[in-house]
């Protein structure tokens, strides 16, 4: 496996992962995946890193910001997609550690994800990385796909503070 930063070439292969982990109706919201310009808009040019596992992305890791208010400036929301043929191998915790550093190394120092209850596997993900669960934002949205279409979300709503970045 390859850690490495996310190239305009991996488009096909980081919305295939996208796709996949829309079609099992735990991962998001969406509904569709978007085109390559509605993703790379919607989040921070870096850092963005992919797993390449025999010189195919079969997972990424990216950083949407939360806030513009400057206070916000260290804070991002951190998401992560695994690919089916990469689950269960060890390759979400390091592309998440991985993301975890460079986050830091950009002056992150806290960082925010939101997952449904329902995925487990991406919870303990999360937590085997130091993120902690602040809480539960209940009927956050109603899903219109997969296993749970017509029914209405919660959210776990996680957090990871930095030990090294914003604590002087």
């Amino acid at each position: 496996m390859k850690i490495r930063p996310m190239a305009q070439a991996d488009a096909p292969d980081v919305l295939r992962v996208y796709a996949e982990g829309i079609a099992t109706g735990h991962a998001t919201f969406e509904t569709e995946t978007p085109d390559w310009d509605g993703f790379d808009r919607a989040r921070l040019k870096t850092p963005r890193l992919v797993a390449e596992i025999d010189g195919r992305v079969e997972a990424w890791a990216v950083m949407s910001g939360v806030s513009s208010r400057c206070c916000y400036a260290g804070v991002g929301e951190s998401t992560i997609y695994v690919g089916e043929a990469a689950r269960r191998k060890g390759v979400g915790r390091a592309l998440l550690t991985a993301l975890i550093e460079a986050s830091e190394a950009e002056g992150y120092w806290t960082l925010n994800a939101g997952i449904f209850p329902e995925n487990v596997a991406s919870i303990a993900l999360h937590e085997a990385c130091g993120y902690r669960r602040l809480g539960r934002q209940a009927r956050v949205g109603k899903m219109r796909h997969g296993p749970m279409a017509g029914q209405w979300r919660d959210v776990v709503l996680m957090e990871r503070r930095s030990d090294r970045v914003g604590v002087e």
